[in-house]
């Protein structure tokens, strides 16, 4: 029995790490595609690709929006809007100008962001963790931004660039904080699963009206096509299961501390697949925010913020 505990907890470890890891890839993943795809051409696929990826699991883990009310729909609405077409949107015309380091350190930040949005919006208690954290991803956004070489620019617009990155975070926040006003009727996979595929078809309308050759994938790389499947079935589909089926069976101290892992995965992978070189400052921005981020996971273990909804609700 207790074996087979033991083996449980490190599943559901597993679980949540693995998660993140594959959400952390998002940002560097976002740079290759954003340089060799027309942008809602891309998003459409991804979302279209995550769609295939979480349908089989939201039948098999979840009642399938059977207990979803007509104001869960009007919240997913709102999800899809703001989560998955102004996230996807911003982070890849941003990722477009910027270097996946400063995505990444700017991505950090997502934590303090939406503890604060949620006093701005919600009336939610603020408190000096939650203000140290706001303030120490400022610094390191700022640091990062400030420090930065002027090889680093690539020949792109990198304040901009970070501002577009910032976008989406805010999106991210908001996709976090209407999640929140779900009912207890509707799981975390059924909402990522219904606001995929009303983006899906709001990208594919986009595509249309704006990309100058929308769905023309004749003269893509192969590293690009795998970077947009990966980017779809991993971090759009993939990503979400393990996180809301470890988060579910996990405690909210270790829910927390695996948020941790995005940044670090999307650090990492910014060196390893973009090829970018280390400087000093990236190490003094990214510090900043991760401090920061260690914050908000002290915060959320201290206030007892217990594990996001079940998937089976």
């Amino acid at each position: 029995m207790k074996s087979k505990k033991t083996f449980t907890a490190h599943t559901v470890t597993l679980q949540l790490l693995l998660g993140m890891a594959l959400f952390g890839s998002a940002t560097p993943l976002s740079k290759i595609i954003g340089q060799h795809f027309s942008i809602f051409t891309a998003s459409a696929f991804r979302m279209g690709i995550a769609c295939i990826v979480l349908a089989p699991f939201t039948w098999w883990m979840t009642e399938c929006f059977a207990r979803t009310k007509r104001s869960d729909w009007v919240v997913i609405l709102a999800i899809s809007a703001f989560g998955m077409v102004g996230f996807t949107a911003t982070m890849l015309f941003g990722m477009r100008l910027t270097t996946g380091v400063v995505g990444s350190t700017i991505m950090s930040a997502t934590p303090a962001v939406t503890a604060g949005a949620a006093v701005l919006f919600f009336g939610a208690a603020m408190n000096r963790r939650k203000w140290g954290a706001l303030a120490l991803s400022v610094a390191g956004i700022a640091a990062i931004n400030l420090l930065r070489n002027e090889a680093d620019s690539a020949g792109g617009a990198p304040l901009l660039g970070a501002a577009l990155v910032a976008a989406a975070v805010c999106c991210e926040a908001a996709y976090t904080l209407l999640s929140k006003k779900l009912s207890s009727g509707v799981s975390s996979l059924e909402a990522t699963l219904a606001a995929s595929l009303v983006a899906a078809i709001l990208f594919v309308v986009l595509a249309l009206l704006f990309d100058p050759r929308p769905f023309d994938l004749s003269n893509v790389e192969i590293r690009a096509s795998a970077a947009l499947i990966f980017w779809g079935a991993a971090t759009g589909g993939l990503a979400p299961v393990l996180w809301y089926n470890g988060a579910r069976e996990a405690p909210g101290a270790l829910t927390a501390g695996a948020m941790a892992v995005m940044p670090i995965s999307a650090l990492v992978l910014s060196y390893v697949l973009l090829g970018e070189i280390f400087r000093w400052a990236h190490l003094i921005g990214f510090g900043l925010v991760f401090a920061g981020l260690v914050l908000m996971i002290n915060e959320h273990t201290g206030a007892g913020e217990d594990k996001p909804r079940s998937a089976k609700s």
